[in-house]
């Protein structure tokens, strides 16, 4: 039987058994997983430029994304909270979306040029207005005073407040090792891969439900 006191799934449980990988588990969750950001998970968080993030809306239909910003645009509030900003992007609105009927997150930090270490952060998120964080970060004034003096206000939809469950390493054993370019050096070689552009070619492929979008407009 699954010991529920155990950090993970029950699905977890019941394919450690049938893999037999139980032990190792169990070293692994006793060894490398915890509850909070410890100073060095902290510390790595500060300097990543870009994460990835998992939501799932009610039913449990999942979408994954990308963050990206300067160096500390993750804000660390404390061992079990930290704070990143969402812009308007494309407006569709889709992990803030998950969040608002689902506050389940998945975060994941990749170092691609340093380490090729990876952290994994998991808990609950909550959405912030940008006009309600002062009010929101009164126990952290200055956190609020760091992010209102670096960050560019008026692209920031709103917020998005995590409350730290699991946070653990992922092993850099297959984790490439990359080179920053200058963006100047490829944007001639990739016009459609620009801001806005249509790399995939899929603007004038039918959808299904385009007629009904043009009878909400109406």
């Amino acid at each position: 039987m699954a010991n529920s006191k155990l950090p993970g799934s029950e699905g977890e449980k019941i394919l450690q058994d049938a893999f037999k990988t139980t032990a190792s588990a169990l070293a692994f969750y006793n060894k490398q997983m915890i509850t909070h950001l410890s100073g060095l998970m902290q510390e790595f968080i500060a300097k990543q430029e870009m994460m990835f993030i998992s939501t799932a809306d009610s039913k449990g239909e999942c979408d994954a994304s990308f963050r990206a910003g300067k160096a500390g645009f993750v804000t660390v509030l404390d061992e079990h909270h930290l704070l990143y900003p969402e812009y308007k992007g494309n407006g569709v609105m889709a992990s803030m979306g998950n969040i608002h009927e689902n506050p389940n997150i998945g975060l994941l930090f990749l170092d691609f040029f340093e380490t090729k270490v990876g952290l994994h952060v998991n808990g609950k998120a909550r959405i912030i207005l940008k006009e309600n964080l002062e009010s929101e970060l009164q126990g952290f004034p200055q956190a609020f005073k760091n992010i209102k003096e670096n960050a560019d206000i008026f692209k920031i939809v709103s917020y998005v407040l995590v409350e730290v469950e699991e946070a653990y390493i992922h092993c850099s054993l297959h984790i490439p090792m990359l080179q920053k370019a200058d963006p100047s050096s490829y944007e001639h070689k990739f016009p459609k891969y620009s801001k806005g552009g249509d790399a995939f070619e899929v603007a004038d492929i039918p959808r299904h439900w385009s007629a009904e979008a043009l009878d909400k407009k109406r």
